[in-house]
């Protein structure tokens, strides 16, 4: 399956593309969307290699990540979506997992919550996804605001490799 494109009043949410691995990589090089995000900014290898596994969830999970753009201008915003990166975390298995990162010229402006938004309304009209899931730092306020504004309540809290986490879902009503 190949991503759709889904349109916001401010964003254009679009497959990712060879051309937005340099912005991509940029916004990942920056330790201030790193910081609860793995802890350390990345190398061009690792972005490289994440920018392939989320194109690569397409085809296998029938959902993935989309690049984030600026509706009027076309500008790189950010990227997420819906995954399954085998963490090894439990609550997790089996269920869709929504990720978001903004750009940091993009923040404070409510660009993740009306991205996600569109994201997760596609996730249950299409898929008829019965709960998507989602894991926060403890200290990334922002994050955890979005993920109220959509709709997820904490559930859980675990340890992983990078330190404390915070597990949270959201459960959609059945289809009538």
């Amino acid at each position: 399956m190949d991503a759709p494109t889904l349109v916001t009043p401010r964003l254009i949410l679009r497959p990712l593309s060879q051309a937005d691995f340099d912005d991509y990589a940029a916004m990942w090089a920056d330790e201030r969307v790193t910081r609860f995000i793995g802890g350390e900014p990345r190398d061009r290898t690792t972005s490289w290699a994440k920018f392939l596994s989320a194109a690569g969830l397409w085809p296998l999970c029938g959902f993935g990540y989309w690049t984030f753009t600026d509706r009027e201008t076309g500008a790189f915003l950010g990227n997420g979506g819906l995954s399954r990166f085998e963490r090894g975390i439990p609550e997790l298995e089996g269920v869709a997992e929504a990720g978001w990162a903004i750009a940091p010229a993009g923040w404070g402006r409510g660009l993740a919550t009306e991205a996600m938004q569109a994201v997760l309304n596609w996730g249950h009209a299409e898929l008829a996804l019965p709960e998507v899931r989602c894991i926060i730092d403890p200290e990334n306020a922002p994050s955890r605001r979005v993920a109220a504004k959509l709709g997820f309540t904490q559930f859980a809290e675990t340890r992983d490799a990078k330190g404390d986490i915070l597990l949270f879902r959201k459960t959609f009503a059945p289809a009538t």
